[in-house]
C-alpha cells in the first residue's frame, strides 16, 4: 500500500507540474498563428511550425528520415509497444486511417516509439503486425534522446520517462491536454506521452493536432486530411 500511495502522489505532482508548464507555454504563444490555447483551436488547419530533420530506424531495419517524407502528407504519433493505456487506441485509429486512405499514394503514417531501448525493429515489426500495418505505415526507433527531443522541440509534445531522468532537457514543450496521457511502462515505471496525432503537410509544416482518444477529434482529422491531400503540391523554384 505504501508503494501504491507513493506512485499516486508522484502522478498527482507530475500532473500539477505539467499543467503549470502548459500554462506558461500557452502564454508565450504557439507557432506563427499568435496566441493559441489547448483544445479545438489546434484542430483547425494552421501553421504550427516545421518538423526538424531526423533520421531513425524503421521496423524493416532501414534508415528513414524527413527527406523521405518530402512531398507527402503524413500523420504522426508517439507510442510504445508495452503501453496499455492510450497506445492501443492510437494504433487502432491509425489502422483505420490506413484502410480508409489505402488508395492515396501520397499519404503516410508514422509512429515513433518513446521506449526505444525496448522497442527494437524486431519488436516494432511484431507490434505492427497486430494492426496489419502496411509499408506506408512506418514504426520508428533509434536514440532515446533524439526521439525525445524530436517530440518536445519538433512536434511540441510532452514526453517523460522517470526511469531515464538523466536525459538532457530539450527545451519547453506545450502539453496539449490538461489531462496527461499516462501509460504503464514495461519496467513498472510510468512513461507520460501525448495521445495527439499530428498532421504534417508536404512541406513538413505541422498543420493540426488531434486527440486519438476522442472520436469527434478524429473525425475532424479526417476532414483536415482530405483538405491537405487536395492542396496543390508546392512548385519547385525556377532555376
Amino acid at each position: 500500500m505504501a508503494k501504491r500511495h507513493t506512485i499516486v502522489l508522484w502522478v498527482l505532482a507530475a500532473s500539477l507540474t505539467i499543467v503549470a508548464v502548459g500554462a506558461i507555454a500557452v502564454g508565450r504563444g504557439f507557432g506563427r498563428r499568435g496566441s493559441q490555447s489547448p483544445g479545438t483551436s489546434l484542430e483547425q488547419l494552421g501553421d504550427y511550425g516545421r518538423v526538424p530533420a531526423f533520421v531513425l530506424t524503421e521496423r524493416s531495419g532501414r534508415q528513414v528520415g524527413l527527406d523521405d517524407l518530402r512531398g507527402l502528407v503524413w500523420a504522426a504519433d508517439f507510442i510504445y509497444t508495452e503501453c496499455t493505456e492510450s497506445c492501443p487506441t492510437q494504433s487502432l485509429q491509425l489502422a483505420q486511417l490506413q484502410g480508409e486512405f489505402e488508395a492515396t499514394a501520397n499519404f503516410r503514417l508514422v509512429s515513433f516509439t518513446v521506449d526505444p531501448t525496448h522497442d527494437t525493429p524486431d519488436v516494432l515489426r511484431r507490434y505492427a503486425e497486430r494492426y496489419a500495418a502496411g509499408p506506408r505505415w512506418w514504426f520508428l526507433t533509434g536514440d532515446t534522446r533524439a526521439i525525445y527531443c524530436l517530440a518536445r522541440e519538433g512536434f511540441r509534445l510532452g514526453v517523460s520517462d522517470p526511469a531515464a531522468p538523466e536525459l538532457p532537457a530539450c527545451g519547453q514543450a506545450l502539453h496539449l491536454s490538461s489531462t496527461p496521457a499516462w501509460a504503464s511502462h514495461g519496467s513498472k515505471g510510468l512513461i507520460m506521452h501525448s495521445a495527439r496525432v499530428v498532421l504534417v503537410d508536404r512541406t513538413a509544416s505541422i498543420r493540426a493536432y488531434h486527440l486519438a482518444t476522442d472520436t469527434e477529434s478524429m473525425s475532424r482529422l479526417r476532414a483536415n486530411l482530405r483538405t491537405l491531400l487536395a492542396e496543390r503540391p508546392p512548385t519547385a523554384p525556377a532555376r
